[in-house]
Formats: structure tokens, sequence, C-alpha cells
């Protein structure tokens, strides 16, 4: 194959138009299925990515959040890179980093 592309690119450089359309049929695939990925695959994960940023930036004390690790809590303070949460009935509170907050379960209006 890796021939094939090289005879293909000597072809096209060489002023041959039957050379260059050979070539771009021969890659056409190879891009359709990079186009395909980005918006099947690596579109959406940004998306989810820069939604759950919002939400931690968005994070305000008497929130009920789920880390990652599934501790469930409620923010009792805020920081520049994390916050405290405070669990259970006995009142623990936990700091963890803002990173480790999965998902807020108070609906805001």
């Amino acid at each position: 194959m890796f021939n094939t592309v090289i005879a293909l690119l000597g072809s096209a450089a060489g002023g041959e138009q039957g050379g260059l359309l050979q070539m771009l049929i021969t890659l056409a695939p190879l891009l359709l299925v990079f186009v395909v990925m980005y918006f099947m695959m690596i579109r959406p994960q940004r998306k989810r990515e820069k939604e759950i940023e919002k939400m931690r930036a968005e994070l305000e004390v008497g929130d009920e959040v789920i880390t990652s690790g599934g501790v469930v809590g409620l923010v009792v303070s805020l920081r520049e890179d994390s916050v405290t949460i405070e669990t259970g009935s006995d009142r623990s509170k936990i700091r963890v980093m803002r990173w480790a907050i999965q998902k807020n379960n108070t609906i805001h209006d």
C-alpha cells in the first residue's frame, strides 16, 4: 500500500491529471472516515466536557453533588480549585478537587 501511495504521489507530481485523480479517489475513503469520526466521537465528547466544566464553575454552597468516586454530599464551601462537601448524617466534611465533581443534583431555576 505504501508503494502505491508513493507511486501515486510521483505520478501526480509529474503533472499527470489521471494520477492526481486516482490519488484523490484512493484517499477519499480515509478522509471520509476521519470526518465521520470527528462528528460521531470527538465533537460530542468535547461538548460534554464543556458542559461539565460549566457545571463545576457554577457550583454554589448548598448544592448536592456526586463525586467521581460516588460520594454524595452538600457543598459547604468553595475555593478556586477545591470544594468542601458535607456527607452523611454525622456531618463529616471532605475536601475534594473541583475536577472530581461529576454531577450536580440540585436543580437551579
